[in-house]
């Protein structure tokens, strides 16, 4: 079965437009013949641990004032859709700490799947380091079950 690859976003991404220096940003990729949508619908359907990861989330960071809200549309969703294209679903939102998207992009055969985030403040650096180890099995995890449903 093909592997999972670390490789940046394509630079045709329209995401490249919010990037600004000292942003973070990583880039995976799958074969897979979805389209962006569909992989976004595969991949961020969280298995029950990632959500039990993301209950405890939100039990420590509500009393910091960070966003907790979860709805499956919306502007309370808890991935809005910033931009969408035929090739590419941008989803994301902005809080004090951090402007975070999820890209997904299909291109040439493969799924890529990136992560933005734009820090405005020590306590948006405290957050990203401490979610970092989550963040990267929580991705991977969901790149897997997209290549998987190719």
């Amino acid at each position: 079965m093909p592997q999972i690859q670390t490789t940046p976003l394509p630079r045709n991404s329209h995401l490249w437009s919010q990037v600004q220096p000292g942003d973070f940003i990583d880039g995976y990729a799958v074969n897979s013949g979805l389209d962006p949508e569909q992989a976004a619908k595969v991949g961020l359907s969280m298995p029950g641990w990632a959500r039990a990861l993301l209950s405890l989330r939100n039990r420590i960071v509500r009393p910091l004032g960070l966003k907790t809200d979860v709805a499956d549309a919306g502007q309370n969703a808890i991935f809005p859709v910033t931009y969408q294209d035929e090739s590419e679903i941008i989803l994301g939102a902005d809080d004090n700490h951090l402007d975070f998207r999820i890209c997904i992009r299909q291109q040439d055969g493969m799924i890529h799947m990136a992560t933005w985030v734009h820090r405005n403040n020590l306590l948006g650096r405290i957050y990203l380091a401490v979610v970092m180890p989550f963040h990267i099995l929580i991705v991977r995890d969901a790149m897997g079950r997209i290549r998987n449903a190719s």
